[in-house]
């Protein structure tokens, strides 16, 4: 078994630290901030080594991923992303609301729902509601203004779409950001909801059905189909409760600086480092 230690911040002083308490054969430097302890030992305290090692590398801000397959970037045919907290940095119900002087608000219902204390849809409703009113010229506000990519999306999308796989965006956020999303990243599929929009304002309503949890399941599932492919060919991205049923039929399940009930259940947690940080793992 080998172990992957990435950080933005630790010093190589600090991974190699990290790396010692694994008692590893040799120690690869990958890249800047980015080591592989190589053949590890696993014998009877394997188990108490690894919580010293999450504990220490969580502390230190490091990011760690015990590698025992031989699992690649060309095993996989599809990148499936979750947009919000994901492949951008915000929430964008959260920032519309900001426009309405509410974010507090909606926020709270935000996290509530993303740590799975709520049921996404009933989240959803709730929060739209909240917005009645608001121009619809607020969305291209916060798209203009706030909307921002998270850190190593790019190279992490132009490796993959180098490499052949196609590109989904799966989100219970909204279409006016997923479409614009879509268009400047050139994705290849999108799937989102849509804010229902009468005179200019929003109505407090979406149109048609919530993707929720158990449809973005189902939209990656769709588009594994279209493609030609299996589920155990897609690498799935996420960061929320609500992300978990689309990541658990993944070939590889990704949290993104993550709630700790997505974190445990993810096959790769990415907690400090950027979007290109699971380039490192494959």
């Amino acid at each position: 078994m080998n172990l992957i230690l990435q950080s933005l911040t630790a010093n190589r002083a600090t991974l190699q630290r990290i790396a010692d308490l694994a008692h590893p054969q040799n120690v690869v430097e990958l890249a800047s901030g980015v080591i592989c302890c190589e053949n590890l030992h696993t014998g009877d305290q394997f188990e108490q080594i690894k919580e010293q090692l999450a504990a220490l590398a969580f502390q230190e801000q490091v990011d760690l991923y015990w590698k025992n397959s031989t699992q690649k970037l060309g095993d996989f045919k599809l990148l499936a992303m979750d947009m919000d907290s994901t492949l951008i940095t915000i929430e964008c119900i959260d920032e519309i609301a900001d426009m309405q002087g509410l974010k507090p608000q909606v926020s709270a219902i935000t996290e509530s729902a993303m740590r799975g204390e709520i049921a996404f849809a009933e989240s959803l409703t709730r929060r739209v509601a909240l917005l009645k009113g608001l121009p619809a010229t607020a969305l291209q506000q916060v798209y203009d203004e706030r909307l921002k990519l998270s850190p190593g999306a790019e190279k992490l999308l132009h490796t993959v779409q180098a490499a052949g796989l196609s590109t989904l965006l799966v989100s219970g956020g909204f279409t006016f950001f997923t479409d614009r999303v879509k268009s400047s990243l050139n994705l290849d599929f999108s799937h989102s909801n849509q804010l229902e929009i009468i005179d200019g304002r929003l109505t407090g309503r979406v149109s048609g059905n919530i993707v929720d949890a158990e449809e973005k399941r189902r939209t990656v599932e769709r588009t594994c189909n279209a493609l030609g492919i299996s589920t155990d060919q897609a690498i799935v991205m996420g960061d929320g409760a609500n992300d978990l049923a689309m990541m658990q039929i993944a070939g590889l399940s990704v949290a993104f600086r993550a709630k700790p009930i997505v974190r445990a259940q993810a096959d790769v947690a990415l907690n400090f480092v950027g979007l290109d940080g699971l380039l490192n793992v494959l």
